[in-house]
């Protein structure tokens, strides 16, 4: 575990963020299955995009290394799916089968976007997992799995490992909407390659229906027909092929990641502010909700070709519902303890079950530091206070990337050192966080801990 020592900091100049974990996520598998192979460019490798590389690489998929066109980004060539692996477990592309242990690390969205995928196989996969993936619920696959008459096995109380075998039947599909929306997207991946026609039924209510939108926006991008018909159903006929639009496709930047700059732009930077490059002001990310949501509470944020900046700006009190960007929970929580009056955050239940409970997480850290911060069952409670924070506290990362960067976020606008614990969590989407938070100005010394 490595110890970081923070101190109190004014940011200032401009970050050029890092491409976004979940549309990284989509297009890897979406090149992946392509036909004819394609290069996936501009990836801010991550612990969870390796995870995703390990299963495209254990059911087939040739993953080579390819130049990148942005510097300081990577790309890799993935395919062409006709020529796959002799290795692997193949039957997904028309080849032999063959069984394969598949590590997805900490990646919920890797597990659950591949389950349904090794369901396309004659081959037993058998995925792995490290950290709270294991214990994360997957319930609702092994529900599909009982209907359909799927072998599968898992570990104790339903956790990993999970060994799949057998094959998924074109059909009605029907998974509860209030649950990760990753299930939706699993499911999106694997019924276009059906031999039939298959309906998708979400019964309500819907959470992070924009995730589910991303999903559906790269399948039409690689030439899938995804028919929706109101909001709550998808007809996917089968027999689909997934064809690559371009030899190279980019990913776009992350406004998830982007959003641990603009509240520390907007909580106590330098007058000019912190200025974040390489967003996509069209991007049907969730989280680009970021925007609405600070401004909402007064931040001063401006955009300027493609270039979006936070100044420092008097905050203030609001209702935060995170039923569509739950990733943003954390470092909004730290924005709230600094704001004029309440902020309650409402709806992100489910954050209980993400690397942590990221609700009693930040309760707990930001409590140390002198926030007035209550858990709900469902959200949490903040006073805010603009006069900063105490610091002068040890804090933990709960080994959670997000809960590690809000944490360093808010040790700057604290009137005292603040030490965090296990700040190299960021590795799993954000490796490069900590040279980016030096780069704008922030002090930082670090120590190994056994």
């Amino acid at each position: 575990m490595t110890r970081y020592d923070l101190a109190p900091a004014r940011l200032h100049g401009t970050v050029v963020v890092p491409s976004s974990k979940s549309m990284g996520h989509r297009l890897c598998i979406c090149a992946g299955l392509s036909r004819e192979g394609c290069i996936v460019d501009n990836i801010a490798l991550s612990k969870d995009i390796e995870a995703t590389n390990r299963c495209l690489a254990a059911l087939g998929v040739p993953i080579r290394p390819a130049e990148p066109h942005t510097a300081g980004r990577r790309a890799f060539a993935y395919g062409p799916a006709g020529a796959p692996d002799p290795a692997g477990p193949a039957a997904l592309f028309g080849g032999s089968a063959a069984a394969c242990v598949v590590d997805c690390g900490e990646s919920g969205s890797t597990l659950r976007f591949f389950i349904p995928l090794a369901a396309l196989t004659d081959a037993p996969i058998t995925f792995t997992g490290h950290g709270k993936l294991v214990s994360r619920p997957e319930q609702p696959y092994y529900d599909i799995f009982d209907r359909q008459g799927l072998s599968y096995r898992t570990g104790t109380a339903g956790h990993l490992p999970l060994t799949v075998h057998g094959r998924l039947r074109p059909g009605r599909y029907e998974l509860p909407g209030d649950v990760s929306s990753q299930f939706v997207s699993g499911l999106l991946f694997a019924l276009p390659l059906l031999g039939g026609d298959s309906d998708l039924v979400i019964v309500p209510p819907l959470e992070s229906a924009s995730y589910i939108g991303l999903t559906v926006e790269s399948l039409r991008r690689f030439g899938l027909v995804i028919e929706q018909r109101g909001d709550l159903c998808y007809h996917i006929p089968g027999g689909q092929a997934y064809r690559a639009p371009a030899p190279r496709v980019a990913v776009e930047g992350d406004w998830s990641q982007a959003a641990f700059w603009l509240v520390a732009g907007s909580i106590g930077a330098a007058p000019d502010g912190i200025a974040c490059a390489g967003l996509e002001g069209a991007s049907r990310q969730g989280d680009k909700a970021i925007l609405d949501i600070l401004r909402r509470m007064g931040a001063a944020i401006t955009a300027a070709d493609g270039v979006y900046t936070a100044r420092p700006a008097r905050l203030r009190g609001t209702v935060i519902d995170a039923s569509d960007c739950p990733d943003l929970v954390p470092v909004l929580s730290v924005a709230a303890a600094l704001a004029d009056g309440e902020t309650r955050i409402v709806h992100a239940g489910r954050l209980r079950l993400k690397e942590c409970d990221r609700l009693a997480a930040m309760a707990s850290e930001l409590g140390k530091l002198g926030a007035a911060i209550q858990e709900e069952p469902e959200g949490l409670m903040i006073h805010g206070c603009l006069d900063g924070l105490a610091g002068g506290a040890v804090t933990s990362a709960w080994n959670d990337h997000r809960v590690a960067m809000s944490l360093a976020v808010a040790a700057l606008a604290c009137r005292g050192p603040v030490r965090l614990d296990g700040g190299e969590s960021v590795n799993k989407s954000y490796p490069g966080f900590w040279e980016d938070y030096g780069s704008l100005g922030g002090h930082y010394e670090t120590r190994e801990e056994a």
